[in-house]
């Protein structure tokens, strides 16, 4: 999974303390220095960081129906106390929830991680629906920002700085039957073939609505999925939810590609943002003839739960996992020689006339070159949920790709894996999952509003 799986130290992390208040175009800076636009406010909207007008309060009202009673009570803190500026750069990072694009996709792998799914409750419509995703934009906002819950906050997090959470959100293929938004449905959103290696729990797999949370302090992801599951009310019941973690930011002494559970370095071809077809591959066009038009600068997720059989694996020597994996599992080199970043040589063969890259070698297999230009931004988290009755780990990777067009990019990749990728004896693909994913919000506007109010 070394070349299906990432991390890249390009991409833009949370930013420092926020001033303030940031220009509509302030963007996100990684550790390095280097910046990646977070998009802007549309022209004439109106800010909301103060918390929701009143009209748009009695709006949430008169919309939300039979969830309001979920959403009442009393004010929890308005804003960061000072005394609670954190100490360290860590707490301090802040992501931008206003944007062209939703939080947690170009940002850095963060070190903790909830996914989680919900179903529409019974009687619940468009309206419900759009209350909902309403309220969870407005928290999502407030808590990105550092500040408390609007309702009755846990207090969780109230030491802590915004330690650069993100929380996205995104629609399943059956959030619009339910909703009477069939016309709206992209055809990208059809459910995913089935695969030869799947094994799948459809209870853990799909869900109407789908929600991301990542942060860089357990607490601060843990509050933010309390609030959110808190939110959904009597709107939408948890179809399932999921942990997970990588290293934190600091632990290596330089910024460097991640590694998983199985020990090799993941992620080393990860599309960049500077390469020029990087928003063509990942994001969905402004004007697009195949998408609605709600979907712009939005992108596809296709959510994984892939479980690594480690006891097999680690019965294997080095030579044989790197032959399986394609790269050396020291410094991530291709087989065929070099640093990581060299390209990867699949001519070359040994004094014996066999290739150095094996033929079903998972870097191999997975490169865009060997399936028709096919690229995805994999932005991952490990998992570990116990050990079984058998001393098993139950272990592995939350494995999260963004792109334009899962049929492009997903679809012929996966298939290609299932025809022979050394890799499959060692992995169980055990839950599935695709969400469209709508472009960010401006200030003032709710994430969806274009589907739910178009």
């Amino acid at each position: 999974m070394a070349d299906q799986m990432a991390d890249h130290p390009s991409l833009p992390q949370g930013r420092p303390p926020r001033t303030p208040e940031p220009s509509a175009t302030a963007g996100t800076s990684d550790a390095s220095g280097t910046s990646g636009a977070s998009g802007g406010a549309a022209p004439g909207s109106t800010d909301t960081r103060a918390g929701v007008t009143r009209r748009r309060l009695l709006g949430t009202a008169g919309a939300s129906g039979l969830v309001l009673g979920a959403a009442g009570g009393a004010v929890g803190y308005a804003a960061r106390p000072a005394e609670a500026t954190p100490l360290t750069s860590l707490g301090a990072g802040e992501v931008m929830f206003h944007g062209k694009h939703q939080p947690g996709i170009l940002q850095r792998l963060q070190a903790r991680g909830h996914l989680v799914a919900f179903d529409l409750k019974p009687g619940v419509g468009r309206r419900e629906a759009a209350a909902l995703l309403r309220r969870w934009s407005e928290t999502a906002r407030r808590l990105m920002a550092g500040e408390g819950a609007r309702q009755d906050d846990t207090a969780v997090a109230r030491d802590a700085g915004p330690s650069s959470l993100t929380i996205t959100f995104g629609f399943g293929h059956g959030f619009f039957a339910r909703t009477g938004l069939e016309k709206q449905r992209p055809v990208s959103l059809d459910p995913l073939p089935d695969f030869s290696s799947d094994r799948l729990d459809k209870a853990r797999s799909d869900g109407d609505l789908w929600v991301q949370i990542g942060a860089d302090d357990a607490l601060v992801a843990f509050h933010a999925l309390r609030a959110i599951q808190r939110d959904a009310g009597l709107a939408a019941s948890v179809r399932w939810q999921m942990n997970g973690f990588n290293r934190s930011p600091g632990a290596t002494a330089s910024p460097m590609t991640a590694r998983n559970l199985m020990g090799q370095m993941d992620g080393t071809r990860n599309p960049k943002p500077s390469e020029a077809d990087f928003n063509e591959r990942i994001f969905v066009p402004d004007s697009g003839a195949k998408d609605p038009a709600w979907m712009a600068n939005g992108s596809y997720a296709v959510v994984r739960r892939i479980r690594m059989l480690l006891d097999d694996w680690e019965r294997l020597g080095l030579k044989e996992q790197e032959d399986v994996v394609g790269r050396r599992k020291s410094d991530g080199a291709p087989l065929s020689g070099g640093s990581e970043k060299t390209a990867m040589d699949l001519d070359k063969t040994d004094a014996a006339g066999n290739l150095v890259v094996p033929i079903n070698a998972h870097a191999r297999i997975t490169r865009p070159d060997q399936n028709g230009g096919a690229a995805m931004l994999r932005r991952p988290f490990s998992f570990h949920d116990g050990i079984d009755g058998d001393g098993v780990p139950d272990a592995g990777l939350l494995f999260i790709c963004w792109q334009a067009d899962p049929l492009r990019a997903f679809v012929p990749v996966q298939r290609k894996l299932d025809r022979g990728d050394a890799l499959s004896e060692y992995v169980r693909h055990e839950a599935s999952g695709l969400f469209a994913v709508p472009g960010g919000a401006a200030r003032g506007e709710y994430v969806g509003q274009a589907l739910l109010e178009g």
